[in-house]
């Protein structure tokens, strides 16, 4: 039985492209790629004051799954057409079992959920996000020029791009894995939607994202490009993707979108208060440390590392507020309990989180009691005490 404390995580609107790039457009574009960011922006703050305001007061009770009870997998997928909309569900253009429909972008989402379906349930047994059948929709051809894709915890929502920076954000799937990961870190992990367990959170939906990828084109772990978003980006803009797992900061490096801030390792940590702190740009460390994992490990990289990553989140001793190197000794515990003390697997993912500046010490880690809900003392000057 998974103990989940209302508060901890079921807060943020998870967008794909983060907001420091956004706020670049619109520092740096044109007039009209200026519009579609601030457009992008004022949907994209309505939506997080929209699962703000959802989350207070919510109870979510203990649960119990049961297990053992699927024999086959139960995909559930329907995409809506939103028309230049925004008002929610659209038209129902593609539901399950149904074939395509000509529609590109109604089409790479069927295919995408689909994919980030039968992945979870046949590497993991996962019978979906939630491990109960949620039902997976979609809505395509969101707003006007929306240049972006998210979760927002009942539904993912893909915008077609300005054309002259971002393509459609259904052309590449593991965007698609990534946003639907986020629905699978919701229901297992308790992470904070903040600094470093926010950008644990995010690099989570990268590497489930980057997996799903991975095994839908059958690649191994030397095979696979690491990037995230790769043909996201429009043509004449200078960049391969969003991020880069294996190298981070190259991705792109353009007038108008700034050069990709991403740091490889923790002596380049970024300290700030934008973006929850930071969970978009510093996720690229443990995104490195999983990607050099999965290369010494070798072979297909969602068979062991991704396992133990997996197993990772769904550790008890996952804190809502867990740091990289808490995180970092998780998984080296995980590795060992799966696969032998002292063995390969283990030693690669020690060696491969010192590789980005975290030292993976050998104390045991306590399970940590589900903790009670505090209310902060105040002080007179009405600000919460530290």
């Amino acid at each position: 039985m998974k103990l989940i404390h209302p508060g901890w995580h079921r807060h943020s609107l998870y967008c794909i492209l983060p907001p420091y790039v956004v706020r670049t457009i619109a520092q740096n574009g044109s007039s009209a790629q200026r519009a579609a960011a601030l457009r992008t922006m004022a949907v994209d703050n309505t939506f997080r004051a929209l699962r703000l305001s959802s989350a207070v007061g919510a109870q979510r009770l203990p649960t119990r799954r049961l297990g053992g009870m699927m024999a086959e997998s139960q995909r559930q997928r329907s995409i809506y057409h939103m028309d230049g909309k925004e008002g929610f569900p659209g038209t129902l253009a593609r539901s399950e079992g149904q074939g395509p429909t000509g529609d590109v972008a109604v089409d790479e989402a069927y295919e995408g959920l689909g994919a980030t379906y039968d992945f979870f349930w046949e590497v993991f047994g996962r019978d979906s996000l939630d491990d109960s059948g949620l039902p997976l929709n979609a809505h395509v051809h969101y707003g006007m020029n929306y240049d972006n894709a998210f979760w927002d915890g009942q539904r993912m929502v893909f915008g077609d791009g300005d054309g002259e920076i971002f393509n459609r954000f259904t052309i590449a799937m593991d965007i698609i894995g990534h946003e639907l990961s986020h629905g699978m870190t919701e229901d297992e992990g308790p992470l904070m939607y903040f600094r470093q367990a926010g950008a644990l959170n995010e690099s989570i939906s990268d590497i489930f994202g980057s997996l799903v990828k991975q095994k839908f084109l059958n690649q191994t772990a030397d095979q696979a490009d690491w990037l995230i978003g790769a043909g996201l980006l429009a043509d004449g803009v200078q960049g391969k993707a969003l991020r880069s797992m294996k190298d981070p900061g190259t991705a792109y490096d353009d007038p108008v979108l700034g050069k990709d801030p991403q740091p490889a390792h923790m002596r380049d940590f970024v300290k700030t208060w934008e973006d929850n702190g930071g969970v978009h740009i510093n996720s690229s460390i443990p995104n490195r440390a999983f990607c050099l994992a999965a290369l010494k490990v070798g072979g297909y990289a969602w068979e062991k590392v991704g396992r133990i990553w997996y197993e990772a989140l769904r550790d008890m001793r996952l804190r809502p507020d867990c740091g990289f190197a808490r995180f970092a000794r998780i998984t080296s515990q995980c590795a060992s309990r799966l696969y032998g003390e002292g063995g390969t697997e283990e030693a690669a993912v020690v060696d491969s989180w010192g590789e980005v500046g975290i030292k993976v010490t050998r104390e045991k880690i306590s399970v940590a009691r589900v903790p009670t809900l505090k209310v902060p003392a105040v002080q007179p000057s009405g600000r919460p005490s530290a």
